[in-house]
């Protein structure tokens, strides 16, 4: 592969193929059970910041989390597989996957935690 074929991102100046920067994903999802009231929304916010990756989480009067993750396919995936454990005081029901989200429902740069709608 040639150095045009790549790109340096992140603070690291890790490389990323074309492929790679393309395997982007996106994902929406409603996080259900025992998840307010015992640090989810936190312990998300963490858990995302660790992987690198872009979106948002807040509470929803339902009861549920709601959640939009963006980053490398891989990644979000990894995200989605540590939500369906979640810290040890919650207890996950099910895992919604509302859509496979657009940079419609983006947030501001980074991760971030949203007021409860």
């Amino acid at each position: 592969m040639q150095m045009d074929d790549m790109q340096v991102t992140g603070s690291t100046g890790e490389r990323e193929s074309d492929a790679d920067v393309l395997a982007k994903r996106t994902a929406h999802v409603l996080i259900r059970g025992r998840v307010q009231g015992v640090g989810f929304r936190a312990w998300v916010h963490h858990q995302a910041e660790l992987r690198g990756l872009e979106g948002w989480v807040r509470n929803r009067r339902d009861g549920a989390v709601e959640a939009f993750f963006r980053g490398k396919d891989h990644v979000v995936e990894a995200m989605l597989d540590v939500c369906r454990e979640g810290p040890s005081n919650a207890f996950i029901d099910r895992i919604e996957l509302l859509e496979e989200a657009g940079d419609s429902l983006a947030g501001p740069d980074g991760f971030a935690v949203l007021p409860t709608v």
